[in-house]
């Protein structure tokens, strides 16, 4: 299991209280069910309409499942911004 951080953005930082936290996951898809336990609620709901950057590559349409981890990456969780 890779020691990733997983950092917050906009809609997404407001909705889990903080900007970054650490998360051990093998996969995107296990590190984003990590946050939703920890941070149940409108969490859940902004995750939804989130992008992702992983460790600065966006993961576009790609199986959260099939997009690995490395120990000491980083996960960017990016809601929809205004203006594009």
């Amino acid at each position: 299991m890779a020691k990733v951080t997983v950092r917050y953005w906009a809609a997404a930082k407001a909705a889990a209280g903080v900007a970054e936290e650490p998360h051990d996951a093998a996969t995107l898809s296990e590190a984003l069910a990590a946050a939703r336990e920890r941070h149940p609620g409108e969490l859940v709901r902004v995750l939804q309409r989130c992008s992702f950057l992983v460790d600065g590559d966006p993961v576009g349409t790609r199986a959260h499942e099939t997009v690995r981890l490395a120990d000491g990456g980083t996960v960017e969780v990016l809601p929809p911004f205004a203006g594009g």
